[in-house]
């Protein structure tokens, strides 16, 4: 069992960046959470529609392990907070300048999202528009949460 939970960790790229306020985020940090790790852009008008679905799965599940990171391809700190303040965000949207996380996530389609379960590992992938306030979406991530919090027999 240690060789496949090192072989998952070794499967999910690294996440080390700031978000809009300066504030450094990286996934390690979030270790037993489930973390919906989205990458958008804001002239992707999909990612525009996308990002407030998000936002109230976010909110439906406020208090249990569950993070959302945004991650912004390109872009600046202030379009981040102008997006986040138009569209109603209150989750961290990270900055990824050079798009170095974009790359290493092998994102060729935005948006594109990764579900990742406590233990560190993708759980779900999606490339495209989705509704993630959807009883599906939100079923999907409590079955993560569950799955964690469940007594190991």
């Amino acid at each position: 069992m240690p060789l496949l939970v090192a072989a998952l960790f070794a499967a999910t790229p690294p996440l080390d960046l700031a978000d809009a306020n300066g504030v450094r985020h990286r996934l390690v940090d979030y270790r037993g959470k489930v973390i919906l790790l989205n990458f958008w852009a804001t002239w992707c008008e999909p990612c525009r529609v996308e990002l407030p679905t998000i936002e109230r799965l976010r909110a439906a599940l406020a208090g249990r392990p569950f993070v959302v990171l945004a991650v912004q391809m390109g872009g600046s700190a202030r379009t981040a907070r102008d997006t986040a303040d138009s569209l109603g965000l209150r989750f961290p949207l990270l900055l990824d300048r050079d798009s170095a996380a974009t790359t290493a996530w092998k994102v060729n389609v935005l948006p594109a999202s990764f579900l990742i379960g406590p233990d560190g590992a993708v759980a779900f992938t999606h490339v495209g528009q989705m509704d993630w306030s959807s009883v599906k979406s939100r079923r999907r991530v409590e079955a993560l949460i569950a799955a964690h919090d469940s007594p190991r027999r």
